[in-house]
Order: C-alpha cells, then sequence, then structure tokens
C-alpha cells in the first residue's frame, strides 16, 4: 500500500476548509487543516507536507504570502491558490495552479492535485516502474516451432 501524501489545506471560511477536508480525505489524503496562515506556516515548518492548498484572502499571512514563504524553504512543494478574486494576475504569485472558487469542479482539484504530486516525485519514480530487462538466457525467440520432437 503507498504511502498516504499530507495536503496542507489553509482557509479563513470554515465551510470551505470543512468541505475540502472530507472530499480529500475520502480520496486517501491526509490532511492538516488551518485557518490562519501563521498556524498553517507553522505546521509545514514541521515537516512531512506534499502540497499546499491555501486562499487568497486571509487575515494575518495571507495564500500569497504564505506560498511565497514555503517556496523559499521548499521550492519542489507544489502550492494550488484558491480564490474569490478572479484578477490573480494583478498579484505576483509563487503558486504553481490558480484555481477562482466557484469556477471549478472539485473534480477538476482533485485532478489538479494528482498532477501536482506525481511532477514533485520526479524522474526516479518514473525509472522505478520501467519494466527491468531479463537476462538473456530466459528470453524466448518470439516463434516457437509447433511440433517439437515429432518423427
Amino acid at each position: 500500500m503507498k504511502p498516504k501524501r499530507t495536503i496542507l489545506c489553509v482557509d479563513d471560511n470554515e465551510q470551505s476548509l470543512s468541505h475540502r477536508k472530507i472530499m480529500l480525505e475520502t480520496r486517501g489524503y491526509r490532511v492538516a487543516n488551518f485557518s490562519r496562515g501563521e498556524d498553517a506556516m507553522a505546521r509545514f515548518l514541521e515537516g512531512g507536507i506534499d502540497l499546499v492548498i491555501a486562499d487568497m484572502a486571509m487575515p494575518g499571512l495571507d495564500g500569497p504570502q504564505l506560498i511565497a514563504r514555503i517556496k523559499e524553504l521548499s521550492p519542489h512543494t507544489p502550492a494550488i491558490l484558491i480564490s474569490s478574486k478572479v484578477r490573480i494576475y494583478d498579484h505576483d504569485s509563487k503558486a504553481d495552479v490558480f484555481l477562482a472558487k466557484g469556477m471549478y469542479a472539485p473534480v477538476d482539484l482533485l485532478e489538479r492535485i494528482r498532477i501536482l504530486l506525481i511532477r514533485k516525485r520526479g524522474p526516479k519514480r518514473m525509472m522505478q516502474q520501467q519494466p527491468q530487462p531479463q537476462p538473456q538466457q530466459q528470453q524466448r525467440p518470439s516463434q516457437m516451432p509447433r511440433q517439437i520432437g515429432v518423427a
């Protein structure tokens, strides 16, 4: 069984946070939920976080600031920024993916998470999945005679 991935979710809207946690846990992820960016950063520093999902607008340490700090410490940690404001391009963000609240289906979020985690794993995982060549003596010719030993 493959180990569960841990996702750090940060949103000051408790309802959105709860909904996201249930959705992710039912898909086999571990979820660390926080409503404040400062608390989420403290949890990130403890280690073991595979991906970050942050709301853009939060009091105190907001989503873009949180993601920027995380990327300074761990550039390969994937981050998704979610916002009710579609004008993210006015903002310089270090997030890998931007999603507008209410403009994506839950399956879209799950697919983005899956892709980002695969990308994070990198080529070493791909190398392990390639079939190993069989030793020369065990390989059989592609066409075996059908009548072996017939006189």
